[in-house]
């Protein structure tokens, strides 16, 4: 599945300059994208175009695309042209189509290139208003095809995906919130922060000084924490060299971490984020590779960045056997397409230990 969304990525800016009908979106991207998620296109008893859906009254009315598992529709798709804006307004079809199959928890509205989920987690059988799940295509993450994942035929599960999707639609929600309050602090945010710095009489005028104060701060605020990141990692890729200094010090060569060896670093940081501390996980430059370890032990190697003459990176590849495989990368973002193997041989290192 994985493999299959990332070849589709690939195609998508060429098939987007070429699709100009709505049929032609949905044969261009919509198929494949269901394609990748493990359903038979070609089957009628599993993926059904322009499927009826009985409305209250009206009869014969047509959903796009439904996902049929034992018989029964699972998922409903509505689409729209691609490029098209997915208002609000764009959804009510959808939300009635959602209404009418009773067998139905997640419906989809998408244009091919952007897949807005939603479901019924504020009132059963009636959609909710804003999805819990939106993925882009054109900017498709890791985190992304493990959602994902939960929709494949292999491993679809109303339950599984009810659980995850509360969670999935308030921080997606607040997070938007939190950018807006960033941008142009309203007037409850701006009235919330002052009341608990400024003593004096709190009037209109008082809270208009306050704008830019709290604009700066929030400036600061999210500055101080990068920084103080960055800070964290350039100590403990000093660690990480001070056990290395023996292994250069004949050479007479200065190392020098590229930026793509940091960005590299950081990528896997990223990757391990939801399932290690990650305090765990040191960065060791040498001469010949640049190291990232499990717990600064060059027992519990993660993976290896390589660079020959030609600048060409690639990325060194372990297996519970401590095996090494170097695979090329076009770009660093590329370590991103390796990140089940990079996880996977973090946790052979942890249960290697509980044992």
């Amino acid at each position: 599945m994985k493999s299959e969304l990332y070849e589709l990525c690939q195609r998508v800016p060429d098939l987007a300059a070429k699709v100009r009908t709505e049929e032609a979106t949905k044969h261009g991207l919509v198929l494949p994208f269901i394609k990748a998620l493990g359903y038979n296109v070609f089957d009628p008893a599993e993926v059904v175009p322009e499927f009826i859906a009985d409305i209250g009254e009206k009869k014969g009315e047509k959903v796009d695309y439904a996902i049929l598992m034992d018989g029964k529709p699972i998922l409903l798709f509505e689409c729209k042209t691609c490029g098209e804006q997915l208002e609000p307004q764009r959804a009510i079809q959808l939300q009635r189509y959602f209404q009418g199959v009773a067998s139905v928890r997640f419906g989809i509205l998408t244009d091919g290139l952007v897949y807005r989920f939603y479901s019924d987690l504020e009132r059963p059988n009636v959609m909710d208003a804003k999805p819990f799940l939106e993925i882009n295509l054109q900017s498709l993450t890791d985190d992304d095809v493990e959602q994902l994942r939960r929709f494949s035929k292999q491993s679809f599960n109303v339950a599984d995906i009810l659980g995850t999707a509360g969670a999935l639609k308030y921080t997606r929600e607040i997070r938007q919130l939190l950018e807006t309050e960033f941008d142009t602090p309203s007037d409850d945010f701006l009235e919330f922060l002052t009341r608990r710095v400024y003593g004096g009489n709190f009037t209109k005028a008082a809270l208009a000084r306050f704008v830019p104060i709290v604009q700066k701060a929030l400036r600061e605020f999210v500055n101080g924490r990068i920084t103080r990141t960055l800070e964290a990692a350039r100590d403990l890729q000093a660690s990480g060299r001070a056990a290395e200094e023996a292994e250069s010090a004949g050479t007479g060569e200065e190392l020098v971490t590229t930026s793509h060896e940091l960005q590299g670093y950081y990528i896997v940081k990223a990757i391990l984020s939801p399932h290690v501390d990650l305090g765990r996980v040191a960065i060791r430059d040498v001469q010949s590779y640049c190291g990232i370890l499990l717990d600064d032990s060059n027992r519990k190697p993660i993976c290896r960045l390589h660079s020959n003459d030609q600048n060409k990176l690639r990325l060194g590849l372990f297996d519970a056997a401590k095996q090494e495989e170097r695979v090329p990368l076009q770009r660093v973002d590329d370590i991103y397409k390796y990140a089940d193997r990079i996880r996977e041989v973090v946790r052979s290192y942890d249960s290697q230990e509980k044992v």
